[in-house]
């Protein structure tokens, strides 16, 4: 088998950054538009001399906005790269900014169901009921472990929320293709946890089941 498999896109991770980039967008090209009338509005009416914004405030206007487009663009890019992937001797979750891999050792089991059972929307107000009703029917992977391979904190610090039903060792994945992510993980995992049962191969072994074999 390969050394890794395929990469699922964590949908979480991207349905959370399709929902800022877009107003991002919009108000660093409003700052932008609003700054330009604002240092064009004496040209287009030579009797309007009102300084209503000195240059220092028009720079950091300017600054805002342009901020915002080269923010909204690179989270536009990287909306997608989030993804799981089974390895041979563990699982790898990787963000743009954050990676950690999660060894067999540490898995107790996978199990798969849906969002509204781990997080039922009815429990939340606002804007976080609103960000979940979508997803409510979607299946999700829930990976059971016996201890985090990191601090919670640090992991909750680079992942929403949403990735954590409640405090016990537990990892909420809402991906695409979940049915072949199980299938690929079990298979690596099965593999890894049959090679821990077989007997270690050392020297002293075998030069003691090759003069066993003599006799």
């Amino acid at each position: 088998m390969a050394r890794g498999g395929h990469r699922y896109p964590l949908i979480l991770y991207s349905y959370t950054l399709n929902r800022w980039w877009k107003p991002a967008l919009w108000s660093g090209i409003f700052l932008l538009l609003l700054a330009a009338g604002l240092t064009l509005l004496p040209v287009w009416l030579p009797q309007y001399h009102s300084y209503i914004l000195s240059d220092t405030t028009l720079l950091v206007v300017v600054g805002a906005g342009a901020l915002a487009v080269i923010g909204a663009i690179f989270v536009a890019l990287i909306r997608k790269t989030a993804y799981v992937r089974p390895m041979k001797t563990h699982l790898r979750l990787a963000t743009p900014l954050f990676g950690v891999n999660i060894s067999y050792k540490r898995i107790r089991q996978a199990t798969c169901m849906e969002m509204q059972r781990l997080f039922p929307p009815e429990r939340y107000k606002g804007w976080r009921r609103k960000f979940l009703t979508p997803l409510a029917g979607e299946t999700v992977v829930v990976v059971d472990m016996t201890a985090w391979p990191i601090s919670r904190s640090a992991m909750k610090f680079f992942l929403s929320p949403f990735f954590f039903p409640d405090r016990t060792p537990r990892l909420a994945l809402l991906i695409s293709g979940w049915m072949d992510f199980s299938t690929e993980m079990e298979s690596f995992r099965g593999e890894w946890l049959e090679a821990q049962r077989r007997p270690a191969h050392t020297p002293q072994a075998d030069l003691l089941a090759s003069f066993s074999k003599k006799h």
